[in-house]
């Protein structure tokens, strides 16, 4: 950029930036917790849509139809928020989608015409506008966390995550759900107390979001407005110097097809649990939580493998302990096996996010971040669609045990495509870029 810079890059390590920053992914957890994951996925598929197997394909439908949005969207929304240092003001516009369209799905009920698919039109604006805000958000993370300490900081954001996600289904399990009489004399009626638990996602996700932007600083960019059509130029200039980024490039491709695991798992772990196993809400939700605390376990304590070991071998390490738990999930014979399944896929899947952020952390240059973690999420969701697909069809025609089998085959080909990554290179591509090189 050759606009001058009205405020130097902030220091990095600050407790209070680094703390304030990882808020918001306590934050945001609740949606993806209670909403994508466990207690309205299960709600859609088994109570909102007609039966479990045509809930099972029609969410996994929504959630196709946004990971293609989102793939679309988010480089060129990084490019302009490059251009203009606007990572607050996007991430304000992005939230406040995320938590009016969440709040709308607490009011569409059973009774609705057309419920089931007004309900699902709605997810995938809340979807879409909650992972274009955390394009912005991980665009921070190297600017406020020094290379030496960049994994340990991923962690403890992903990790304050799922404590977050942890205690926000924690309250609607003893508030909302799991009590005979739910909180504010709310009824029990065509589940309303359990789609008021959208609106106690909405209430958590702005409270516990003020810290980022009360505290984590911004680099503001002088005569530099938000101009798509820049950003379009941004991303073709970007596209031509391509063969700067080879390990990036290599990254995202195996990260295009093993996050396709995880985004299948995500979406579909509390359904699977209900169909396959019998599980109620309740018990899907106490599943949930039990995850989501060896999930953020995993996530700290990997943080610091991250440091020493790199994030390439922290991710391979991730993707063979949770290929081996979803194959134990898709062969379990009893809900014991299962729990220990799910168990260990949430000791393996916290890391795995937390490795990848701070890998892709160390592969950017300063001023292309917004942008290049735009191209993270594409990775993230421009293939993303095919599991869900895959699981969904594979379900519909022979049972939801070979539907989460599908998912095993995602993580193997993204290990593989993994290995020939190189992160010493892609650290030094990024500095010599920073440099002018």
């Amino acid at each position: 950029m050759t606009s001058a810079e009205v405020n130097a890059t902030p220091v990095r390590d600050d407790p209070k930036v680094i703390w304030s920053w990882a808020a918001y992914d306590w934050a945001n957890s609740a949606f993806t917790t209670l909403v994508v994951t466990f207690i309205y996925s299960y709600y859609f598929t088994l109570v909102l849509a007609p039966d479990g197997e045509t809930g099972t394909l029609w969410w996994s439908r929504g959630v196709m139809i946004s990971s293609i949005l989102i793939a679309l969207a988010s480089p060129l929304l990084g490019a302009a928020a490059d251009r203009g240092g606007s990572r607050k003001r996007f991430m304000a516009v992005a939230m406040l989608m995320c938590v009016g369209a969440t709040t709308a799905l607490a009011f569409i009920g059973p009774d609705m015409a057309n419920g089931p698919l007004i309900a699902l039109v709605i997810f995938v604006i809340a979807n879409v506008a909650y992972e274009i805000g955390n394009v912005f958000y991980n665009a921070f993370l190297p600017s406020i966390a020094s290379p030496e300490r960049i994994g340990r900081i991923s962690g403890y954001g992903w990790g304050l995550g799922y404590v977050g996600g942890t205690l926000c289904m924690w309250v609607a399990l003893i508030g909302f759900v799991q009590t005979e009489v739910p909180w504010f004399g709310m009824t029990t009626d065509a589940g309303w107390n359990v789609r008021a638990t959208n609106l106690l996602v909405v209430a958590w996700f702005v409270l516990f979001s003020l810290p980022l932007f009360l505290f984590v600083p911004e680099r503001r960019i002088s005569s530099a407005g938000v101009s798509m059509a820049e950003a379009f130029r941004e991303l073709g200039r970007t596209a031509r110097q391509i063969g700067r980024y080879r390990e990036i490039v290599k990254f995202l491709l195996a990260r295009l097809i093993f996050n396709d695991g995880l985004v299948t798992l995500f979406a579909f772990g509390g359904v699977y649990a209900g169909n396959v196993f019998g599980m109620t809400l309740s018990e899907v939700i106490v599943f949930g939580v039990v995850l989501n605390v060896t999930s953020g376990a995993g996530a700290f304590l990997f943080g610091f493998v991250d440091d020493r070991l790199g994030g390439k071998k922290t991710i391979l390490i991730t993707i063979v302990g949770m290929a081996v738990a979803t194959g134990m999930a898709v062969w379990a014979p009893t809900r014991a096996w299962f729990w220990a399944a799910g168990i260990l896929v949430g000791i393996f899947v916290g890391p795995n996010q937390s490795a990848s952020r701070s890998l892709m952390g160390r592969f950017v240059p300063d001023k292309h971040q917004s942008e290049f973690f735009g191209f993270f999420a594409f990775s993230g969701k421009a293939t993303a669609f095919v599991g869900p697909f895959v699981l969904g069809e594979l379900t519909s025609a022979f049972s939801h045990r070979a539907g989460m089998a599908s998912v095993i085959a995602f993580f193997v080909v993204g290990g593989l495509l993994l290995l020939p990554v190189d992160e010493d290179k892609g650290v030094a591509a990024a500095q010599a870029q920073q440099n002018g090189g």
